[in-house]
């Protein structure tokens, strides 16, 4: 029999079917690209339908705050049981979803702000976990195998065409559209302004189905200004130990800081006492960060040769329009992040990713996930770890390898820098993970864990310095950490014997090791002692938020 015969007859576009007819039901409200304001919940009611996969872009800083508002207020009896893909849960609609029975299921990255009753829905069943998920995890899948229905994003402005202009704080929109556009889902962006010219288009009309001017500016957050003025002795300790025991020894020129004052008290001693040791031009050149204000004196003194970024910084756009050899930026002045790419770049391009963690167990395994409280990882475990893909090779990856083996490999360097407690005097080295138990409570797949221990080369603590790449074996690698530990539960089961032992191998570095007096540990050494001397540094074009200003 002729295959043709047998062969059984299917339409190829169902879902471009679909998409038209969801289209055709708006037609009730508006017949071009542009949504009334006040009709953006009608217009939810008849795109979207129950069960549909909605991606609502939120991240760190830039929220799609109007339309997240507008979702919480449609009629759940219209639409229901919605599976959430957030890469962020920030604002407190985003979980009002849920309690409404508007959403049924959630897919994240990060829920900082809202990790507290995130845990506790889960755990009276008011919602469904799907994963957690780093942000280029999430973006992956929705690529493969959690592709969207319909993207609800933000952008700073559109033209009637439906071109969007995103400004400073591209971050994850052109990925999130995307997704969408090409697989036939709905694509709606709200709009701080609609105007007849563009500065410039950085996301075409031809992918976007739907803009609408909201009420209010979209929710921007200054997530990564760190105030000096909180900045401890401390903390600038141990930026010390790291300067002077990571970055000079290993050569670190690329790498990413995390979000925090220890990290804040490294970029701030790079003009003082990085300069004093004669670093300046042969480490922290290249950065993969959102462009931290405590970063400003050591651009302004000539340390950083660019800096790529996930998203922008409330208050620093003038300054980076003024400084386009470093920061990446368009004709129109304003830069232009990129979270996915940054992300990528973090993951295989940088020698160095030094971060904190809320708790540290025996093996150097780490989260943010703890009892109660279900934060998730971010962007760290992309960059938190050894890729095994990386090719190429640089001083800091080559000073990794510890074999004379003609196929031996470099290595990333990936440093937990924590003080041994928290606030309370609570240990961050603990037994066992917070997040066992909440895996455990939550029915989730597999333990959260934020960083794997072995993939942790250095722990950077008050203490000193545990390098753990140059461990011979687990229970080795578990005296290291327990050397650095301090007065925790860690710290006080270590062997002192072992200990100095691992000193004497260079396993350990104490200060005095590395010529650093624990009194020369001051605040006097930070190149800005307050947001104003940051704003000084800057020649007056970092315009803090109110918030951080004290003069």
């Amino acid at each position: 029999m002729a295959r043709s015969q047998v062969k059984t007859r299917r339409s190829w576009t169902t879902k471009r079917e679909a998409k038209a007819r969801r289209l055709e039901n708006i037609k009730k409200i508006t017949t071009s690209k542009v949504i009334p304001t006040e009709s953006i919940v009608e217009a939810m009611e008849l795109v979207i339908q129950p069960h549909d996969r909605v991606v609502m872009e939120g991240n760190n800083q830039k929220q799609a705050s109007f339309l997240s508002k507008s979702l919480s207020l449609v009629n759940p009896d219209k639409l229901h049981d919605l599976h959430m893909i957030m890469s962020s849960i920030s604002r407190p609609e985003h979980l009002d979803i849920f309690e409404k029975g508007i959403a049924h299921t959630v897919d994240f990255a990060y829920a900082g702000p809202q990790s507290l009753r995130i845990a506790q829905m889960i755990e009276d069943g008011q919602l469904k976990m799907g994963e957690i998920h780093t942000y280029v995890e999430l973006y992956g899948r929705l690529f493969i195998d959690l592709i969207p229905n319909v993207a609800l994003v933000a952008a700073d402005k559109a033209d009637a065409d439906g071109n969007l202009y995103t400004g400073a704080n591209t971050e994850e929109t052109p990925t999130l559209v995307e997704a969408a556009a090409f697989k036939d889902g709905i694509v709606i962006a709200q709009v701080n302004e609609l105007t007849d010219e563009l500065p410039r288009v950085d996301i075409p009309g031809s992918w976007i189905d739907f803009v609408v001017v909201a009420d209010s500016a979209y929710q921007l957050e200054p997530l990564f200004t760190r105030d000096p003025r909180h900045i401890t002795d401390i903390q600038v300790l141990m930026a010390m130990l790291t300067i002077r025991g990571v970055y000079e020894r290993h050569q670190v020129e690329s790498l990413n800081h995390g979000i925090g004052y220890n990290t804040a008290a490294i970029e701030l001693l790079l003009p003082t006492y990085g300069e004093s040791l004669g670093l300046k031009n042969k480490i922290c050149k290249y950065w993969a960060l959102n462009p931290h204000p405590t970063l400003i004196p050591a651009i302004e003194s000539g340390w950083v040769e660019n800096v790529h970024s996930f998203g922008g910084e409330v208050g620093m756009e003038p300054y980076i329009a003024a400084r386009p050899d470093v920061f990446f930026t368009g004709s129109d002045g304003s830069m232009r992040s990129n979270r996915t790419l940054c992300q990528l770049a973090g993951q295989y391009s940088v020698d160095l990713f030094i971060g904190s963690t809320l708790q540290m167990d025996p093996d150097g395994n780490s989260s943010t996930v703890t009892s109660g409280r279900l934060a998730g990882f971010g962007g760290a475990p992309n960059m938190g770890h050894d890729p095994g893909g990386r090719r190429h090779s640089s001083p800091a990856w080559l000073n990794m390898i510890e074999s004379d083996n003609p196929l031996a490999r470099g290595r990333k360097l990936v440093v937990q820098m924590v003080e041994t407690h928290q606030a309370a005097n609570k240990p961050v080295f603990v037994e066992s993970l917070d997040a066992i138990d909440v895996a455990k409570d939550a029915s989730l797949a597999t333990t959260p864990v934020m960083i794997y221990g072995e993939d942790v080369t250095h722990v950077v603590t008050e203490e000193g310095i545990a390098y753990l790449y140059k461990t011979d074996s687990i229970e080795e690698r578990r005296q290291a950490i327990a050397s650095v530990a301090g007065v925790t539960p860690i710290g006080l089961d270590r062997d002192m014997k072992t200990s100095r032992k691992l000193r004497e191998r260079g396993i350990i570095a104490l200060p005095e090791d590395l010529e650093i007096r624990r009194s020369d540990a001051k605040r006097s050494l930070l190149a800005a002692k307050n947001i104003e001397d940051l704003v000084d540094w800057s020649e007056g074009l970092y315009t803090p938020p109110a918030k951080f200003r004290s003069w």
